[in-house]
């Protein structure tokens, strides 16, 4: 799996471990300085030792991504404003009842290791050996979930696709089957609030033609990002990496089609704000008429408090012996596996691409017909996959609505998280505190 999730996170808790410790020094006026508050996000505060840690941070990423450093002031509110709006769901998620239990938490942290390839022991030793605190580490991973939850509670779990929204995307698409482009781009997004008044409204418009200005005049689009956006990947230079066609706003697909591979567009109203979008380049063409589907099974071993994430590899790498020794894979799915399928086998049938969770599809497309998986993790456990066999198949009128309805849903839930962010942030009492108070 891909080193990236582990080293954000780990760069993140690498930040809070460097500030652990209380400082010392013989000046009281320092110590004053380094407790000072600098927010009040309703009952809590942020202080300036955790700005300051948090912008060490984002720093060392930033380095790392090769984007330039906006200046030290930008940066700082910026990583502010992006501490505030996780505190804000943060305590959203807690005040209504929204928790991780350590099982929960102890499996992620366990998934994290295995897709670096790495035991609990191996990993745990290697956050220390850079000075992450592996508890802290944990306090870092729980915060993803609760707000990865409280994502799907307050806005996926709400979204609704109408069988005419259906219909007419699928009309769409018959009226222009060559366009399914992907791109891939970066933004820049200026928020305004809900019933923001002209006075806002201007202000924003000027700051966007601020960056539009600076933009044509050879700025680096990724660093006046991470200065000035709004937007939940400001931090990450407003990279919104491959996207399909489907998958964007028609605000800017519209934009999009017009611009040549690292062209800017100008600037773009929405009722969210104003927006600025870099072309980074584009692929893509006709979509194919049929895909691959593969006919796969699996044994599953959950785990939980009586079964560790050691005993269901053990278990399996047991049952995978057996296997290549002559034992049936099907016979030893309906004994062993705790998957529904286990009735028939373990057989799944034949799944399309996207059918099942990026750790399962990843390792099944791996594997030739007839191949026996090692045990790998997935959200759902432990598995053993067994590929059947393969083939071209046609996709089915009901399959292409399937498809169109998640395309739908995601495109709702992106535009419906980042309203949500608006009004959660809008309806906070959130007061800054300068230097002198």
């Amino acid at each position: 799996m891909r080193f990236s999730i582990f080293a954000w996170l780990a760069a993140t808790v690498l930040a809070l471990s460097a500030g652990s410790a209380p400082a010392q020094t013989a000046a009281s006026n320092r110590v004053a300085l380094v407790d000072r508050i600098v927010a009040v996000v309703n009952s809590e505060v942020i202080t300036s030792a955790e700005v300051a840690e948090r912008v060490k941070t984002v720093m060392q990423q930033l380095r790392q991504q090769g984007t330039q450093l906006p200046a030290a002031d930008l940066l700082q509110k910026q990583v502010l404003e992006r501490m505030i709006m996780d505190r804000l769901q943060l305590q959203l998620a807690k005040e209504t009842g929204l928790r991780v239990d350590d099982l929960q938490l102890d499996r992620t942290v366990a998934r994290v290791a295995e897709r670096n390839k790495m035991s609990l022991t191996q990993f745990r030793q290697a956050l220390e050996r850079d000075g992450i605190q592996f508890d802290k580490f944990r306090e870092e991973m729980r915060n993803e979930i609760l707000l990865s939850r409280l994502r799907e509670r307050e806005v996926d779990n709400r979204i609704v696709v109408t069988d005419n929204e259906v219909d007419y995307y699928l009309s769409q698409q018959a009226k222009s089957p060559a366009v399914a482009t992907e791109f891939n781009l970066s933004h820049i997004m200026l928020r305004l609030p809900e019933q923001a008044s002209p006075e806002e409204v201007n202000r924003q418009r000027a700051r966007a033609e601020q960056v539009l200005e600076q933009l044509r005049q050879g700025a680096d689009f990724s660093k006046l990002a991470v200065g000035f956006s709004d937007a939940p990947d400001a931090l990450q230079g407003g990279a919104m990496g491959w996207r399909s066609r489907d998958r964007l706003p028609d605000l800017y697909t519209k934009v999009l089609d017009g611009l040549k591979p690292g062209e800017v567009s100008g600037i773009i109203r929405s009722p969210a704000g104003f927006h600025l979008i870099k072309l980074i380049d584009r692929r893509g063409g006709d979509q194919p008429a049929t895909v691959e589907q593969t006919h796969v099974r699996h044994i599953l071993v959950k785990t939980s408090e009586i079964v560790s994430e050691a005993d269901a590899k053990r278990k399996l790498n047991n049952l995978r012996e057996r296997i290549l020794a002559g034992a049936d894979f099907g016979e030893l799915a309906k004994l062993n596996s705790d998957d529904s399928s286990s009735s028939k086998g373990g057989d799944l049938g034949w799944v399309y691409p996207g059918d099942t969770v990026p750790e399962f599809e990843q390792v099944m497309n791996s594997l030739k017909v007839g191949q026996v998986s090692e045990p790998f993790a997935s959200p759902f456990g432990w598995h053993l996959v067994q590929v059947l066999g393969r083939r071209e198949a046609a996709v089915s009128g009901e399959r292409k609505r399937q498809e169109a309805r998640l395309i739908l849903r995601e495109r709702k839930a992106d535009e419906a998280y980042q309203e949500w962010l608006r009004q959660l942030r809008d309806r906070a009492f959130v007061e800054y505190r300068s230097d002198d108070n």
